[in-house]
């Protein structure tokens, strides 16, 4: 056996010993597993629900150790154990996000119109850091919306994202080819530029989107009028106090205002604040796990590259600057 070997060999006696003796506990993180609800704040029999809204809203897996459920999966299992429990009395949607993909944000907004349908208790939004775009269209589903004072809010309206790369594989010698059905089949990829008529059918699909985003805002909004909501829509942001002034939003307020409101609304004097978690998260205040993403840290969770590598574009409610 060569002096390597035998070294590799001796690290290896080393290892086991270790281990044999104890002296090292290695801990496994547990899969995912049912929500549990674990009391933040309040006390008495009935319950505020605080729902987190916060990072980019995407129906992808967080993949970590194991992969976990998406932002929708989450929601929609907390939205579907609160509409069992008859001492939930309010929800109060904790949001920080900058937006995400138009039809995670369309998901969620869904199921939150269709809780309140079913459980017709009072649903207050609380926006943190950033509630934009994507997590506007989601609070418009809230009875009532609440910002900070510091809150950034508002860029209603829509993006597609895409790269062409065609000049750089030109630099480099590389050549993609696509073979189609028609002419129209590779629209958008990411190896060629986009014709005059293909531009005009995204923007076809983008003014759609946008529409509907509209909608929401005025079904959320009915103080306000088409023509106002246009006007207010162009895609810029607004601070609270500003979006206060549009009438984008109700209040402006802190975490704890929106939980007071929630609980008036309800008709409650005393009610504690609870939360659902998976097993092994640590909870012990309304702000715990609170992620604070502003809009370029936020685009980490997108997958640029997954363009590179030939991925369709995507349509956004998002804030990017």
């Amino acid at each position: 056996m060569d002096r390597f070997s035998q070294s590799v060999a001796g690290v290896f006696v080393v290892v086991l010993s270790v281990l044999h003796t104890g002296c090292v506990n290695i801990q496994i993180p547990p899969p995912p597993a049912p929500l549990e609800e674990r009391q933040v704040s309040g006390t008495g029999k009935d319950k505020i629900l605080l729902v987190d809204v916060s990072g980019m809203i995407s129906s992808e897996e967080k993949a970590s150790f194991y992969t976990h459920p998406s932002m929708i999966a989450t929601i929609k299992e907390e939205l579907t154990r609160a509409s069992r429990d008859e001492s939930v009395k309010a929800l109060v949607l904790r949001i920080n996000t900058p937006g995400g993909t138009v039809t995670a944000s369309d998901i969620i907004h869904h199921e939150l119109k269709l809780f309140k349908a079913s459980r017709k208790i009072p649903v207050i939004a609380s926006i943190m850091d950033v509630g934009a775009s994507g997590g506007y269209y989601i609070a418009s589903a809230a009875d009532r919306i609440m910002a900070h004072p510091s809150t950034v809010t508002g860029s209603i309206g829509v993006i597609m994202l895409t790269v062409n790369t065609h000049g750089l594989l030109e630099k480099v010698g590389v050549e993609a080819t696509a073979i189609t059905s028609g002419p129209r089949k590779d629209m958008g990829s990411p190896f060629r530029a986009m014709t005059p008529e293909e531009r005009g059918i995204f923007q076809g699909l983008i003014d759609s989107f946008y529409q509907r985003f509209l909608t929401v805002v005025q079904e959320g909004r009915p103080n306000l009028q088409m023509e106002q909501i246009k006007k207010l829509a162009d895609g810029r942001i607004y601070t609270g106090d500003q979006a206060k002034a549009a009438g984008l939003v109700d209040e402006i307020g802190y975490l704890e205002e929106a939980i007071e409101a929630a609980k008036k609304k309800a008709g409650l004097t005393e009610a504690k604040v609870v939360t659902y978690h998976r097993p092994g998260d640590y909870s012990n205040n309304v702000y715990t796990k609170l992620m604070a993403p502003g809009p370029l840290a936020a685009l980490g969770n997108l997958d640029v590259m997954s363009f590179v590598r030939g991925g369709t574009p995507q349509f956004m409610y998002l804030w990017m600057p």
